[in-house]
């Protein structure tokens, strides 16, 4: 029994940690996350965009559109919002479906914005402007200094910024590069504007620093490769990063409508899906009790360790809870319960060759181990196929949800029979429990422990 003690202590320390993070249901004692529900759980936020397509050839909108949901799905992400449904509607519109209400106005328009950075110069006497701040009337900075010149903006941007401190000042550095064009052509402004000042615009709207003043750098030096703008604020800075390094929208888009979505399956769906959860754990535990008896007691501890492990791994990941992630996750239940029943029949088997109890439990988990491997590999390359379909498909959130659950399940299921079902029978050997042969099995007969 000591021998085995320390996996016991392993056993003990994750579960109680796994409770920790589950427990309260909603936020946990550590770490203090919920599990994410699915828009058909908690309901979420319907943005309908339209897209401005007037330049564009009619034989071009469709892949312009795609391209479009694409940018979209890859803002989205960065913000935390899991399972996303983002699809084309009619000829010029895309639908985003987002689970949870948490998004600001301006995360909602950010995802819409085109993330076009444009540089400018302060206009002189009477030439036309495009932006007027506080720093003055501006035109869009061109490497010849000319209207019909190459417009200096982002993108010429290659798609790695990222952020940096200054060293000296403690402001955020937002870190670009030029490619090869853009390269020249900041070469050619920043050249020809040698001490003067230099605005960004995004849009029709300056670019603030933290300090709520227009984003206007003094070219000090000729810039050729790469550059950074300085001023900021970090929020600032990391989302107009994750925009950059998610791609330009081809066209601008427009919030037409948006909704806040109510629950399609309503709150009672999932009080009674946790008490049915709640029902079919008790069942199957009571099953594996009257049937295999001791070692079915040691497989419900198990379970319930095992069921504590994937809601806090569903917590800290995070993994969002729809309908088809609830149903990966109670057939994940199913098959951890069916290594189980592998490993038990084959204990069967070991008893009535007249094995001694120790003999019979280690044969049959290693009898047992390659049709539970077999299994639960298969079950894995299926979840990675069925995650593959997703991403391919639109709508496709939810089969991955599906899989993901699964395959989670599947892995801890492994876990679970092997070492936390494992270390528990290991433990009792040698004990007075296996002098009592009736609580390992069914049948009667001598059996030596």
């Amino acid at each position: 029994m000591k021998k085995h003690l320390p996996g016991f202590v392993v056993i003990l320390i994750l579960f109680v940690l796994s409770a920790l993070i589950v427990l309260p249901t909603g936020k946990g004692v550590l770490f203090g996350k919920p599990i994410q529900l699915g828009l058909d759980l908690q309901g979420g936020l319907h943005i309908v965009y339209q897209a401005d397509l007037s330049g564009v050839a009619d034989s071009e909108k469709g892949n312009v559109l795609s391209g479009v949901v694409s940018v979209i799905s890859n803002r989205v992400n960065p913000l935390g919002v899991s399972e996303p449904n983002i699809a084309q509607q009619g000829d010029d519109r895309i639908v985003v479906d987002l689970p949870g209400t948490a998004l600001s106005d301006e995360q909602k328009q950010r995802i819409g914005s085109t993330a076009l950075l444009v540089f400018g110069e302060l206009v002189t006497g009477d030439e036309p402007y495009t932006w007027e701040n506080a720093l003055g009337k501006w035109k869009p900075a061109t490497d010849t200094g000319t209207p019909d010149g190459k417009v200096l903006d982002s993108s010429y941007f290659k798609d790695n910024t990222f952020l940096t401190t200054n060293s000296q000042t403690g402001q955020v550095l937002l870190n670009f590069e030029w490619t090869d064009e853009g390269a020249k052509i900041s070469e050619a402004v920043t050249t020809r504007m040698l001490g003067k000042r230099l605005g960004i615009f995004e849009g029709d709207t300056t670019l603030l620093g933290d300090d709520g003043q227009p984003v206007a750098p003094t070219v000090n030096a000729v810039i050729t490769d790469r550059g950074v703008i300085e001023g900021l604020s970090i929020s600032e800075a990391q989302l107009l990063s994750k925009q950059l390094n998610a791609g330009r929208l081809p066209v601008p888009l427009t919030i037409i409508y948006q909704n806040t979505v109510s629950p399609v399956l309503g709150s009672d769906f999932v009080h009674l899906s946790f008490l049915a959860g709640i029902v079919g754990v008790l069942l199957v535990m009571a099953f594996m009790i009257l049937f295999y008896r001791f070692p079915g007691f040691l497989a419900s501890l198990g379970l319930l360790f095992y069921v504590a492990l994937i809601l806090a791994v569903y917590k800290l990941l995070p993994v969002t809870l729809s309908l088809p992630g609830i149903g990966g996750f109670i057939l994940s239940i199913g098959m951890a319960v069916d290594a189980n029943v592998l490993i038990f029949e084959r204990m069967k088997d070991e008893l009535r060759a007249k094995r001694t109890l120790g003999a019979a439990i280690e044969a049959g988990f290693s009898r047992a181990w390659s049709a539970i491997w077999d299994s639960n590999i298969t079950t894995l390359i299926v979840c990675g196929i069925l995650v593959w379909v997703g991403a391919t498909v639109t709508g496709g959130e939810k089969v991955q949800g599906f899989a993901l659950t699964l395959g989670i399940g599947v892995i801890a299921s492994m876990f679970t029979a092997i070492f936390v079902t494992r270390t528990f029978l290991r433990m009792t050997i040698g004990t007075n429990l296996t002098k009592n042969l009736a609580l390992f099995t069914t049948e009667s007969g001598d059996r030596n422990a």
